[in-house]
């Protein structure tokens, strides 16, 4: 019975430092990044970026990849998104709400093919993954506000590499947006997420 109990007490001591130890990491994390969302939550980036201006907004992009995604595209069974649902992929932002001003979006490819990010304003009846798809598997665009598709630098570009990111600054009113990757077949996968500006 002693025995159990100074193995259980020597286990719950040892889990007390390291949840200790980890917010001490991340306190020190967050003093060095200016009150900046930590840069760990783009992990996979091979990228330096920039001190990036505004309040900044980490989005990770995924996917399954792999060989369960077909070709070098992405897409599976080969052209087109017929084989594409839902969920097979994702856009995820690390904050919901922001306030109005300059935004930076940070986005990093934690996936295994290319990826962007595209800014889209949303009306108050509009909900986040129903735009119009078009033949080729793109969602509707009217009204982009700006995109990050270059790797390791900001705007556009060819496409955000898997271990690279790209980012975009934007000036935005109160509203919300939707926050997608709009290369063939990616929106229609699950690649969309809101973001609430007050």
């Amino acid at each position: 019975m002693r025995k159990k109990t100074a193995i259980l007490t020597a286990i719950a001591g040892g889990t007390l430092t390291i949840v200790g130890l980890t917010g001490l990491f991340l306190g020190a994390g967050n003093a060095f990044n200016a009150g900046q969302s930590p840069s760990w939550f783009a992990s996979g980036s091979s990228c330096v970026t920039p001190q990036l201006p505004g309040t900044v907004v980490n989005v990770a992009l995924t996917d399954m990849g792999g060989p369960m995604m077909g070709n070098d595209t992405g897409m599976m069974g080969g052209s087109g998104d017929s084989g594409m649902s839902s969920g097979v992929m994702g856009l995820r932002l690390d904050q919901a709400q922001v306030a109005h001003g300059s935004v930076t979006f940070l986005a990093t490819n934690d996936g295994n093919i290319d990826h962007e990010l595209v800014v889209l304003p949303l009306s108050d009846s509009q909900s986040v993954g129903t735009r119009s798809v078009s033949g080729e598997g793109q969602a509707d665009e009217d009204g982009n506000l700006g995109e990050a598709s270059s790797n390791c630098s900001a705007g556009a570009g060819e496409g955000i590499a898997p271990g690279s990111s790209g980012w975009v600054t934007l000036k935005l009113a109160p509203g919300r947006y939707e926050v997608v990757c709009n290369l063939p077949g990616h929106y229609r996968a699950g690649m969309y997420s809101e973001l609430t500006v007050s």
